[in-house]
């Protein structure tokens, strides 16, 4: 008998202690989907975007924007996330059907975008903006207001390009010295970089990163116009990633970690790697 209840004694005790390890399992462990497995999250990325978010030379997904959502990830041990390299049109279109849960390239926010996806409330990251103009008229030509004065001749943007809404909103904010905001259709960036060198348009708004590629490097594709085109700064424009609608709350989630990344320090640190400079440091306050 007394053999009987020391091992109905130690069978209880083991027990007790097999669900207390489960327990304590329990709560240091991370959220998961309810099957014990970390929810997977899919972040489709642009493959050329250098250095925002590209694929290096070993085949990884790499980039500044690449790299804070990685840093993001560490932030959600919840979550397992899958970098998927792709296209523009593939990324856009497949973050809105849910094939991808997010997607970065250096987006900006418009309202026709605001209609497909969920956007965060912090930004990512930051893009420059600024004016392609003949070297000739630099002299005269200094920033925006200058431009305005000069001619405002710009080069037609199509309404629903981002940029458009920068120099409708430059314009709402400087009446009395608008600059000409014509609208149009899709056109080659060369034609663009043309018209400015024939006088037909004085100047073209394009992000500070494409022109550094489209012109400035040895072995750009227009580096013929180097030496008589140049390009004046305007502001920094907050970059996004897309959610899929259905993602609000992973967004939220987001929003917590970029603002911890924030006040660590993380972000400018990956910003000086990326860019050798800060360009959030560009944005208006």
């Amino acid at each position: 008998m007394k053999f009987g209840k020391y091992i109905k004694a130690l069978t209880v005790s083991a027990l007790l202690g097999a669900l207390a390890i489960t327990a304590a399992g329990c709560g240091s462990s991370a959220k998961t989907d309810g099957s014990g497995e970390k929810k997977i999250i899919t972040v489709a990325h642009t493959n050329y975007y250098v250095p925002y978010d590209y694929v290096n030379e070993q085949g990884e997904s790499d980039g500044f924007e690449v790299a804070v959502m990685k840093e993001v990830e560490r932030k959600l041990p919840q979550y397992e996330f899958k970098y998927v390299p792709t296209s523009d049109d593939d990324l856009l279109i497949g973050v809105e059907s849910g094939k991808y849960t997010v997607g970065t390239k250096g987006i900006w926010i418009t309202e026709a975008r605001k209609k497909k996806y969920v956007f965060p409330k912090n930004n990512i990251g930051a893009s420059v903006i600024g004016l392609v103009i003949r070297k000739e008229n630099a002299g005269e030509i200094k920033d925006l207001p200058s431009f305005a004065k000069f001619s405002g001749k710009l080069v037609p943007i199509a309404p629903q390009d981002a940029r458009y809404s920068v120099i409708d909103g430059y314009n709402k904010e400087n009446a009395g010295n608008e600059i000409k905001l014509v609208s149009s259709e899709a056109f080659q960036v060369a034609d663009a970089y043309s018209w400015v060198l024939e006088g037909r348009y004085d100047g073209y708004l394009e992000v500070e990163l494409s022109y550094k590629n489209n012109i400035e490097k040895e072995d750009a594709p227009y580096h013929q116009f180097a030496d008589r085109l140049t390009y004046l700064r305007y502001k920094g424009i907050p970059t996004y990633p897309i959610f899929n609608r259905d993602q609000q709350q992973f967004a939220d989630e987001y929003d917590k970690a970029i603002e911890e990344l924030r006040s660590e320090g993380k972000i400018a640190e990956l910003e000086q790697k990326y860019f050798g400079e800060s360009l959030s440091a560009y944005l208006e306050k």
